[in-house]
């Protein structure tokens, strides 16, 4: 499973894995007190993206669509197929700072890892390569 959790929201023992999905640390956040596993930057969206999307509400389409595009690299891919992995063993924390997660990367990044998920799962019978997994996101948001 798959959520998404505030920055300045305390941790908890039940976030299971805590992923950091900006590429800036918050501000005012210490390391103890963040309680991260993984800092991944190769996920966040890239310093023009962010700072074009200002989390503008009418840029909203536009950056996910350009958001999912970022994430087509292979470093991001590589990321993505660890978390979903790792999802499938326990929880999975995405842990950002924007104060609205509805229009955040973070949205989009939790809505993206549980298709995947949900897709290796249900193929759970079948070995998995990385390029089915991409095939199966791309065909899930038709």
């Amino acid at each position: 499973m798959i959520v998404m959790k505030r920055a300045y929201d305390p941790a908890s023992d039940s976030d299971g894995y805590r992923v950091l999905i900006d590429r800036l640390w918050p501000r005012g956040i210490s390391k103890a007190r963040a309680r991260i596993d993984a800092w991944e930057k190769d996920i966040a969206p890239s310093p023009e993206l962010r700072k074009w999307y200002g989390h503008d509400p009418a840029k909203w389409r536009e950056f996910q669509k350009r958001y999912v595009h970022e994430l087509r690299g292979a470093a991001a891919r590589k990321t993505l197929d660890e978390l979903v992995r790792r999802a499938r063993r326990g929880r999975v924390t995405l842990v950002y700072a924007s104060r609205a997660a509805d229009i955040s990367d973070a949205a989009v990044l939790t809505r993206l890892l549980n298709r995947r998920a949900r897709a290796l799962m249900s193929r759970r019978h079948k070995p998995t390569s990385p390029a089915r997994a991409v095939r199966a996101s791309r065909q899930s948001r038709r």
